[in-house]
């Protein structure tokens, strides 16, 4: 394979790479604001310059300097090339960027919501001066409302284009445009029109400085008191990776985190404010039970312990129902199909409805938009397929008037059952596990509070077929439980020992040796943890 040498690191590199490529896959740092590796190259930040040596064949191959700083992200490699971007030159060039992109800049990071993940605030730091040499005026640029969650603050913009290429090339639509000429150049949109599509928020996330600020998260929380958590997406079945970041028992956002073979580098909107949910007012965090009155907080053990003990009984030598949400992480599926055999003397499985929104979408850049708006009805059909027939929804409503009692899993981040199936649902004595306060619960004779996908541990299996698994992200609010641990204690209550802990990774054991291969490998992403900052600061 050939080799080049940057800043005295020799790196392999295949034909076609650029500089800034091989140097980023070989942890070797150069400063860059516009290139992204899923857009295309346009090289006008110019703070990424580098010194570059070549063998010259024309000399014998020995080692020339070329006549210029030449940009590391636009040049490609050649074999024996050696390459400073940390030479005085080069130091120079980027100290000059950074006091030309701060000329008209409001240095406003104290009230700034990228402050703590801002590259203009990190190169500024390593290569910018203490004091401005600007003594003009600086040219003011209006704040902008340009779509549904995002605001622009022009004044903060240094003209990247990443958003603008986003729009041109990842999501086809158009919106954004650069309008006006060298100082009062601006990114802007059509008249008439707004940042308008599905992965619209994703420019926040392109954004290497403050200028697209996200409405949801403006001026909640500094990222840096922020916990990040690798978590799949839990309300669609395109199994995007994200990062939930949190704080305090409470979710403030959702990002993007890499992933080229699922959803690269984006999210839709759907997902990215989908889990308002979450901390919703309408959340179930009590059992009860019909006929009884509710209990205060301080009487949480003896609540849980009633409820479920009524709950073992109303399902105990009963031919039992079990509607398993699609919702669900594929352990706890399989765990509480497995607590409902071993109550009842029969049961009959039923996914639960697997909500479908049009038709699937696929954007310029091959990202999918999935209909589907259930997360994981493949790996509940196939882990609980290993105990026995899974009916889809049509048909385990059917078979309901046969059953004596019903034991319902919802987990839905709204309302789900509805009209005929409420009706049908209603007439059983039901054993309820859900999130969400709904006619559903209220017509329940136990009602036992489940967790999200946030609160709990599991693996989910795309549209596509693949197995992804995550980790809890935050605790279940108040007194809610993960559904893998109501499960254990409904399997204590049916034979009279004590409770087992739950462990999906234990599980996912299980179900590969019962022969669901896909679960034998599947991997924990590693969740993020602080460290030290290695950058070192250049004196002027």
């Amino acid at each position: 394979m050939p080799q080049l040498t940057i800043n005295g690191k020799v790196c392999d590199f295949e034909q076609g790479q650029s500089i800034l490529e091989v140097a980023l896959a070989n942890e070797e740092a150069i400063p860059h604001y516009c290139w992204h590796e899923s857009l295309s190259v346009v090289a006008n930040c110019r703070i990424c310059l580098g010194e570059v040596w070549a063998p010259n064949p024309r000399n014998d191959g020995k080692l020339e300097a070329w006549p210029k700083l030449v940009p590391t992200c636009q040049t490609p490699c050649g074999e024996g090339m050696v390459v400073h971007t940390d030479s005085p030159k080069a130091i120079g060039n980027q100290k000059s960027v950074m006091e030309y992109l701060l000329v008209n800049h409001p240095v406003d990071c104290p009230v700034c919501d990228q402050a703590g993940e801002c590259h203009l605030q990190d190169y500024a730091y390593q290569y910018g001066r203490a004091e401005s040499r600007f003594l003009e005026a600086k040219i003011k640029a209006p704040k902008k409302d340009i779509g549904e969650h995002v605001l622009l603050y022009s004044d903060r913009c240094i003209m990247c284009t990443r958003c603008v290429r986003f729009t041109q090339e990842i999501t086809g639509t158009g919106e954004l445009i650069v309008d006006g000429r060298g100082a009062t150049e601006q990114i802007d949109v059509f008249p008439g029109m707004g940042l308008d599509n599905e992965l619209s928020a994703n420019v926040v996330d392109l954004c290497p400085v403050g200028a697209l600020l996200d409405k949801d998260f403006l001026f909640k929380k500094r990222v840096w008191f922020l916990t990040k958590t690798p978590s799949i997406d839990g309300l669609t079945a395109s199994g995007d990776n994200l990062t939930i970041e949190h704080a305090e028992g409470s979710v403030h956002r959702f990002k993007p985190r890499p992933n080229p073979a699922i959803n690269r580098f984006w999210i839709t909107d759907e997902v990215r404010y989908g889990w308002k949910f979450v901390h919703s007012e309408d959340r179930i965090n009590m059992p009860s039970v019909a006929g009884m009155d509710p209990w205060a907080d301080e009487q949480a053990n003896e609540a849980w312990m009633t409820a479920l003990t009524t709950a073992a009984e109303t399902l105990r030598g009963k031919k039992v129902g079990v509607v398993l949400s699609p919702m669900l992480p594929t352990e706890e599926a399989f765990r509480i199909a497995e607590a409902a055999q071993a109550l009842g003397q029969e049961v009959v499985f039923g996914l639960g409805p697997v909500p479908m929104h049009g038709e699937d979408k696929t954007f310029k850049d091959g990202f999918v938009l999935r209909a589907e708006k259930a997360p994981n009805a493949r790996g509940v059909r196939s882990a609980v397929g290993t105990l026995g027939e899974v009916h889809e929804w049509d048909q385990f409503l059917n078979a309901v008037d046969g059953c004596e009692a019903l034991l319902v899993t919802g987990n839905y981040p709204s309302a789900w059952c509805e009209g005929d199936a409420l009706a049908k649902l209603s007439r059983k004595p039901m054993v309820c596990v859900d999130t969400l306060h709904s006619p559903l619960t209220e017509a329940a004779t136990v009602v036992l509070p489940g967790a999200t996908w946030m609160e709990k541990s599991g693996c989910f299996t795309n549209a596509t077929g693949t197995v992804q698994a995550f980790e809890r992200a935050i605790e279940p609010v108040d007194f809610a439980k993960c559904e893998g641990w109501i499960a254990e204690q409904l399997l204590a209550e049916s034979c009279g020992d004590a409770a087992e802990v739950f462990h999906a990774c234990a599980i996912r054991e299980r179900l590969a040796d019962a022969g669901i291969s896909q679960l034998a490998n599947v991997v924990v992403p590693e969740a993020h943890r602080a460290v030290e900052s290695d950058m070192t600061t250049v004196e002027i």
